[in-house]
């Protein structure tokens, strides 16, 4: 007789073959599988991708794991994923499986996993892709796939698929994603973000990125979607609520412009930004502001902060909000930063930091937000836009 531990475990062994097979055979059921990870970019790139195929004719079947994580079904209408506790890649079994119930001929999935040992079984378990995406690789997370952004890359390209075709608009590294995915059997593309003109950008209601746009394009071509349907899609598709944005905020003789960045919470992307908004470079009567929103929890970002705000931007006053403020201050004063241009506001509301942001500026200043936006950050950025003009 078998004691009651030991039928336990034998009853959860056969539970998770079969669960393996059933989520192996739903994966069969889809025969385009596009796998999208990278540092910066995933959600965008992933919404891009899904719309762009979706203006193509094609059932497509997409999930985000952006500012809030999104399914987005096939006729472009959005669902929250409902989570008990924390996240868990495990979570995009369930995700396969709504997929086939959805019908869809293609799935785009940002992938959830950082840890370096999770990134092979998101791929090679989870998604098995048939199209793969690295969309750059940069100065993030580097405390758990550092230390180096070279190390961060190569943990990056640990999601691309055997034996396929992956694309990535990473420059820098791309001789390195090109020789992991040789590792694989693939076929790195890489994606010109000059592919995409100044005007085609523009059209989009919100900042977008010439290289997301450039990578998801050359996805969609490869699937064979003409590149004006699938520009179509993209422009009139849902973004990311962690897009970059602007709002124009107008209080008595005060004229503000919010550049909603926080999702852009490393250097690189952050500074990338800052140029592309022209603000490397002082405009008369106009005051540049950052807000870095900090979080107390996750202090290699708050070291890059504080070297960001006191080397890397050369903004008039930095606003500090959050938890763990004080930390950032103390660093970025350490490394240069004058004190007279730094305003700690950690553990003020979103009310309180908007209001005391609109009394530093005097006459016309833009405002960027920076750091992290989750919680208090979408908050802040919910003030700018609630107060702002409507087009």
């Amino acid at each position: 007789m078998i004691g009651i531990p030991a039928a336990l475990l034998l009853g959860l062994a056969t539970y998770g073959v079969w669960e393996s097979r059933r989520h192996s055979a739903n994966l069969d059921a889809i025969p385009i599988r596009i796998h999208v990870n990278g540092t910066r970019g995933k959600s965008s790139v992933t919404r891009l991708i899904a719309a762009g195929l979706r203006a193509g004719g094609r059932r497509v079947f997409a999930k985000t794991t952006g500012t809030m994580a999104r399914m987005i079904l096939p006729d472009g209408s959005e669902i929250d994923v409902y989570r008990v506790g924390r996240p868990n890649i495990i979570e995009q079994t369930r995700i396969v499986r709504r997929a086939v119930e959805e019908g869809a001929e293609a799935l785009v999935m940002e992938c959830m996993a950082v840890a370096p040992e999770l990134q092979p079984i998101a791929e090679e378990r989870l998604v098995r892709s048939t199209v793969g995406v690295i969309t750059n690789a940069r100065a993030d997370h580097l405390d758990v796939m550092g230390p180096t952004v070279d190390d961060a890359a190569r943990v990056l390209a640990r999601t691309l698929p055997r034996g396929s075709v992956a694309f990535t608009a990473e420059r820098d590294r791309f001789r390195l994603l090109e020789e992991e995915a040789g590792r694989r059997g693939s076929r790195l593309v890489f994606a010109e973000a000059g592919s995409v003109s100044p005007s085609e950008v523009d059209r989009f209601s919100y900042v977008e990125h010439a290289e997301n746009v450039a990578l998801a394009l050359a996805v969609c071509a490869h699937l064979g979607v003409g590149r004006a349907d699938a520009l179509r899609g993209m422009i009139t598709a849902t973004p990311d609520p962690g897009v970059l944005r602007r709002e124009r905020v107008r209080v008595g003789t005060k004229d503000v412009t919010f550049v909603n960045a926080f999702a852009a919470n490393d250097p690189d992307s952050t500074r990338l930004i800052w140029e592309r908004l022209g603000l490397d470079k002082a405009q008369p009567g106009v005051q540049r502001i950052v807000l870095a929103n900090c979080r107390d929890d996750r202090i290699q970002r708050s070291e890059q902060i504080a070297a960001l705000v006191a080397r890397g931007l050369n903004a008039d006053h930095v606003v500090l909000s959050g938890q763990g403020t004080a930390v950032v201050a103390f660093q970025a004063v350490k490394q240069g930063l004058d004190p007279g241009r730094i305003t700690d506001l950690g553990g003020y509301s979103a009310e309180q930091v908007y209001e005391r942001v609109l009394a530093l500026v005097e006459r016309r200043g833009v405002v960027v937000g920076i750091g992290n936006i989750v919680g208090l950050g979408q908050e802040i950025v919910l003030h700018f836009r609630n107060r702002s003009e409507k087009p």
